[in-house]
């Protein structure tokens, strides 16, 4: 990850659907000491189900957890009959309530980054809010109009560095290439160039850029997008940003060949800085192969920080001790590394 010196940086983690793992891999991951060496701490949510979450695990876990009496937490509206598992419109408002919240605290100077636990779209719905994840809500109330989700992952074998960004996103499959085109692209495009020198300090980067149709369309034989109009744009992208390498249109099965054994074996191989996938599940199926307690997803465009675990609340395994804190933990280390390197630039 990025150097990390430096004065502390402030973040805020909200606590997701209060019904959710989201208490218990926040206690989990907080239990880290080195975590409190670098950053300032504080929970968007409720002290009183944290403790209750703390108690109820407590007896039975392997896993340390933080006691909620030493963190710092900025209280909203919580339901207090929560049972864990079984998310209701209630619990979808509150953790709405705790998002907006967040932003609007960051906004006002109060914190660098947000971290967000995971919530569960379907009971946004419920309570009567109309967005279809947290990423859309972040871009509206910071006021931008271009943003994009991206997913980093650091490899615990090889230390190499995984940065994927998604063209479209929470669209149903049979729409994306209704959806996708020039101006969705550039935009992404421009975003992930800006983000790579932003918190990366990659000034002359290298970006992959997956084909739409298997085998990248075959010359308009398995699909017609890429002669009509990507290679098209490709070539026009390279013009506008000299100093970035582009490659592509790369056969979407191809593509991740040697990300997953830059990933797995050997992190010195030739690999590009980046992969912009043009919807949702070419880029996050093999991210989620590759990296699934390890990834995480972050906002591109945003005026601060913004991570969250890539899973969703597993309501299944809610309140039994077994939640895997690893993603949320990364999401801390690299909300830090990522706000550590915006205080140099």
């Amino acid at each position: 990850m990025i150097n990390q010196s430096g004065s502390k940086v402030d973040l805020a983690i909200t606590m997701g659907d209060p019904a959710s793992i989201g208490g218990e891999i926040i206690l989990k991951a907080l239990s880290r000491p080195s975590i409190h060496d670098r950053a300032n701490i504080t929970i968007i949510g409720s002290r009183s189900h944290l403790e209750k979450t703390y108690h109820h695990l407590q007896p039975f876990t392997s896993q340390e957890l933080i006691h909620p009496d030493s963190l710092n937490i900025i209280e909203v509206d919580t339901p207090e009959n929560i049972i864990w598992g079984k998310g209701n419109q209630e619990t979808g408002k509150a953790s709405f309530l705790y998002l907006e919240n967040a932003i609007a605290l960051t906004l006002n100077g109060q914190f660098e980054g947000i971290v967000t636990a995971p919530i569960a779209k379907s009971l946004w719905q419920s309570a009567g809010y109309d967005y279809p994840g947290q990423t859309e809500v972040l871009a509206q109330k910071s006021g931008r109009e271009k943003f994009a989700m991206m997913f980093l992952g650091l490899s615990p074998y090889t230390n190499w560095v995984l940065r994927t960004i998604l063209a479209t996103t929470h669209i149903p499959l049979k729409t994306v290439s209704d959806n996708l085109n020039s101006s969705i692209l550039d935009s992404k495009l421009e975003l992930l160039i800006e983000n790579l020198k932003q918190d990366f300090n990659l000034e002359k980067s290298t970006i992959a850029v997956a084909g739409l149709n298997p085998h990248s369309g075959e010359d308009g034989k398995l699909g017609i997008e890429e002669k009509e109009w990507l290679q098209d744009w490709l070539i026009n992208a390279q013009k506008k940003y000299p100093q970035v390498k582009l490659i592509g249109l790369i056969p979407p099965d191809i593509m991740w060949i040697k990300p997953t054994q830059a990933w797995f074996r050997d992190g010195n191989i030739d690999t590009p800085d980046a992969f912009l996938a043009l919807y949702h599940d070419q880029g996050l199926i093999p991210v989620k192969a590759m990296a699934f307690d390890q990834a995480v997803n972050t906002t591109v465009g945003l005026p601060f920080v913004r991570t969250s675990p890539d899973h969703g609340t597993a309501f299944d395994i809610a309140g039994q001790g077994v939640a895997n804190p690893s993603s949320m933990l990364s999401a801390i280390e690299w909300a830090i590394a990522l706000c550590y390197n915006r205080k140099q630039t």
